[in-house]
């Protein structure tokens, strides 16, 4: 349901617009002067504004400046209520960003029939900016997960050079041993701890995370090498 203020400072007039607006089934709110209107519409952020160009103290012509200088109702459709005819008039009210105008007296059908263009330019122009809206928030969205991917990317190789840190020295210690030693428990000791890092290293390149970060050339080698498995290569893929 359509919510539309009136904005009119003779109640009788502005009596008969609410009653014929209530009778379309319009959500029609009345206001008796310039600056309750524009107060209210401020507040309310109606869907279209009907206003007098004739008023005491605030005008017609202030109402519509004031509004369109505050972005949240800059975009509201307002249509000019005026007895002048006069080509000046009009043409004031257009430039300061007025969507129509309305002879009085004016028929059921003429009132009707610029409100529906109005609401219906407006819902055009409104759905295109919720469209442009959504895209945005979805490149937004998009590139924070480039952020947190690059942050993840950093996190895992350190990660890596912590775990080869901590393996490589286990590995040549074990390896200077095995050069040095008889075969015996030692040197399966030795043998023992370097079998140890090795599967840790091949542990670690086979975790999913490290591997998103691995080129497919990179993984193909590693493949062939047998240091990882066909599983986490696929699943990886996938």
């Amino acid at each position: 349901m359509s919510k539309i203020l009136v904005i009119e400072d003779e109640s009788a007039v502005r009596a008969n617009i609410l009653e014929l607006l209530e009778a379309e089934d319009f959500e029609a709110v009345g206001a008796e002067n310039g600056f309750i209107g524009a107060m209210w519409a401020q507040e309310n952020l109606p869907d279209l504004i009907i206003c007098d160009v004739m008023m005491p103290e605030v005008d017609g012509y202030e109402v519509l400046s004031a509004l369109r200088q505050v972005p949240e109702t800059a975009a509201i459709p307002f249509i000019f209520l005026t007895a002048m005819a006069d080509k000046t008039d009009i043409r004031q009210g257009m430039n300061l960003g007025a969507d129509d105008y309305l002879t009085k007296p004016f028929t059921r059908a003429e009132l009707l029939g610029a409100m529906a263009s109005r609401l219906n330019k407006h819902g055009v122009v409104m759905k295109h900016y919720q469209t442009e809206r959504d895209r945005a928030e979805s490149l937004q969205k998009k590139v924070i997960e480039l952020q947190q991917y690059v942050e993840n990317q950093e996190e895992v190789l350190q990660q890596l050079q912590q775990e080869l840190r901590n393996s490589v020295p286990k590995i040549t210690m074990a390896i200077g041993f095995l050069k040095s030693i008889q075969p015996g428990a030692r040197r399966d000791r030795c043998i023992e701890i370097l079998q140890q890092s090795c599967q840790a290293e091949i542990a670690l390149l086979n975790q999913p995370n490290l591997q998103k970060f691995l080129t497919p050339e990179d993984l193909a080698l590693l493949r062939q090498l047998n240091l990882i498995s066909a599983t986490s290569v696929s699943q990886n893929n996938s």
